[in-house]
């Protein structure tokens, strides 16, 4: 996510913080500064890190639950109104959806649970309020209550919207269910807007705003991948293609991608496999780094992505999304073709002209 930097990894998952939390922080610490001092600024900003503390948890109850069905969380993100795990994918299952969708509040469950069994009873400590630790506890616990109750509402792409999703894909087709869900989730952004603007609150309105585009986002990606539900991979692929050997020297891969019109060439081994991908222009650029002896292994990014030729087109939507090109398989293992981003969003393009 733009306007994001990274705090660290936990548990497989990049940890980032948005640029507009600092804000959120800065805002707090003036606020209850003006009103209680030096301590009171403390105070609450020190509650502030210790309720994302519990929406990070939160988060990753998303994650770890989402990992036993095989899906992988690249990152999790602190905003303002919340935290945003971003799966690699959304299960499929129903049964699935559901459990991943509860096992965040499940989460903040137990978090009130444990400080309820130590003697903490709910309240909250007023900005500007330097009463300690029993404050900031008792806070804590009222706040874990609240992020249950205020997640279930059935509001997608909230938790609650998600059960929701998930139940309705029980009885309906998923796309249908989606919407029916993003309908709904788009009625209460409305009234989360109304109330916010009548009682002066910020916060409602920007989160009845997330609500609002991030629930027709998903509507639409969903919708894409109806269009392609009959189409596969290798619907997609580019077979006729120049791939580059991983210890080919650089100079002459770069003069072999000048003799056609292909930007991205796929790299791979006497074995067949995939090693990465490389653009024209890194080819171009790389042999002016200083190297004498440069090969295109040096250049190869990130560990690349395949799909086996036979999987259905939608997995793309899942893999491209934050891949410039993924590797199509055959049978055997070996590379058969690719695909790019651009060619997914031609396959896409033809198939609304239908």
């Amino acid at each position: 996510m733009t306007w994001s930097f990274p705090l660290g990894r936990i548990l497989g998952s990049e940890v980032r913080v948005h640029g507009t939390f600092l804000f959120l922080i800065a805002w707090i610490a003036v606020t209850a500064f003006s009103t209680g001092g030096v301590a009171g600024a403390v105070v609450n900003v020190v509650f502030i890190l210790a309720l994302f503390a519990c929406v990070v948890a939160h988060e990753f109850g998303h994650a770890l639950m989402a990992r036993r069905f095989g899906i992988r969380t690249p990152d999790i993100t602190l905003l303002p109104i919340g935290g945003l795990a971003r799966l690699e994918r959304m299960p499929d299952r129903p049964g699935q959806e559901i459990a991943v969708a509860l096992a965040g509040p499940l989460v903040n469950v137990v978090i009130a649970g444990a400080l309820f069994l130590v003697g903490v009873r709910p309240g909250f400590a007023m900005l500007g309020d330097a009463s300690g630790i029993g404050a900031i506890l008792a806070g804590l616990l009222s706040v874990n209550v609240i992020l249950v109750l205020f997640n279930m509402i059935p509001a997608f792409p909230m938790d609650g919207g998600r059960v929701l999703r998930g139940a309705l894909s029980i009885f309906l087709p998923r796309l249908k269910a989606t919407r029916v869900a993003v309908r709904v989730g788009q009625g209460f952004a409305i009234l989360f807007a109304a109330y916010g603007f009548y009682t002066g609150s910020f916060m409602l309105p920007l989160i009845a705003v997330f609500i609002f585009f991030a629930g027709n986002a998903e509507l639409g990606e969903m919708a894409a991948r109806a269009r392609v539900a009959d189409l596969s991979v290798g619907d997609a692929m580019v077979s006729d293609f120049t791939h580059l050997s991983p210890d080919a020297p650089l100079a002459a891969a770069a003069e072999l991608s000048e003799t056609g019109d292909q930007d991205i060439f796929p790299v791979i081994g006497s074995d067949g496999r995939l090693h990465g991908f490389v653009t024209r222009d890194c080819l171009h650029e790389a042999p002016r780094q200083g190297d004498p002896t440069p090969r295109v292994r040096d250049i190869i990014g990130a560990a690349p992505r395949t799909l086996p030729i036979s999987r259905g087109a939608d997995a793309l939507f899942d893999v491209l999304s934050d891949a410039p090109a993924i590797g199509v398989t055959g049978p055997s293992g070996r590379v058969v073709g690719f695909v790019t981003q651009a060619q997914a969003m031609a396959l896409l393009r033809r198939r609304r002209a239908r």
